[in-house]
């Protein structure tokens, strides 16, 4: 069974269930997982977990996204996406200037609006099951954070850009209110995420290329260590007479581990990997009270 992550290139029309289940023929194993939903019309990277590093996929979708994207003014449609129903049109007319203008109005904290299709739960039924019974809903903003905003070519109707954002930002959300701020509608006409979590858009394989590597025998090569997912995450190695500590996924102290999980930095991180060896066992978290470091996440 291979463990890790591969970097998916997501095409369009694909969902990322689909990717899972073409991705299990490929790999040959059931225990494959995706690591944040990507609309069918988006594109881009998708990590794909494989083995024991699927349960870090939710570690994986609290990450920060990077996208380009099309904003198509003019247009109001009920998906917050080219895909919708068209619901209202406007004329797509704005000086570059007052484009600009919102577009940097968007940096920041902001109390965002989820599109009704989506996959967020309100009293335990889905958005889009209730979009798709006709039932009106009050929809809750969130909050979420564009790090980055920035425009890349105006093509009237048409604004392309480029943002980073933080988890549960819907980017069809943004370009319906930009587009209401310039009172003339927007939708999203087109997405491509280039990162997440450190994975980069130009390193991503697409399901055809692991397909090619299976068939010349070289499927191992594109399978990224468990660690990849926890690069910026500080490490602590056991020692040989706490080993059996470690396995049975009891508490540890400081003592237990080599002389860098003592820093002030380890015991502050979220949490910390512990290796037996050269090998990842498992996550710890630090707990002040009782001065010792308790199982996060057991990855064997």
């Amino acid at each position: 069974m291979y463990n890790g992550v591969v970097n998916v290139y997501k095409e369009q029309d694909y969902t990322s269930f689909d990717v899972v289940a073409k991705l299990r023929g490929v790999f040959g194993q059931k225990r494959i997982g995706h690591t944040g939903t990507l609309d069918p019309m988006a594109e881009g990277v998708l990590p794909i977990v494989l083995g024991c590093a699927t349960k870090l996929s939710e570690l994986i979708t609290s990450e920060d996204k990077e996208y380009d994207g099309v904003l198509r003014l003019g247009l109001k449609t009920d998906t917050d996406d080219i895909t919708g129903k068209t619901i209202a049109e406007g004329e797509p007319f704005a000086f570059e200037q007052d484009i600009r203008g919102v577009f940097s109005g968007f940096k920041g904290k902001l109390m965002q609006i989820p599109p009704i299709y989506s996959a967020i739960k309100k009293d335990g039924k889905k958005l889009y099951e209730y979009a798709r019974e006709g039932k009106d809903i009050e929809l809750e903003p969130r909050p979420v954070e564009i790090y980055e905003l920035d425009i890349t070519k105006i093509s009237m109707p048409d604004i392309h850009f480029h943002v980073k954002c933080s988890k549960g930002t819907y980017v069809r959300s943004l370009c319906r209110d930009i587009g209401d701020e310039l009172g003339c509608y927007g939708t999203l006409a087109a997405l491509k995420r280039t990162e997440t979590c450190g994975f980069k858009i130009e390193d991503a394989l697409k399901i055809s290329d692991l397909e090619k590597l299976k068939a010349e025998g070289r499927l191992d090569t594109a399978v990224l260590p468990v660690d990849s997912l926890l690069s910026d995450t500080p490490k602590a190695v056991i020692k040989e007479d706490a080993v059996k500590m470690l396995v049975n996924g009891n508490k540890l102290s400081s003592d237990m581990f080599s002389s860098e999980a003592s820093s002030e930095s380890i015991r502050s991180a979220p949490y910390i990997r512990i290796y037996n060896g050269s090998e990842l066992f498992a996550l710890y978290k630090y707990n002040s009270e009782s001065d010792c470091y308790k199982c996060f996440k057991y990855l064997q």
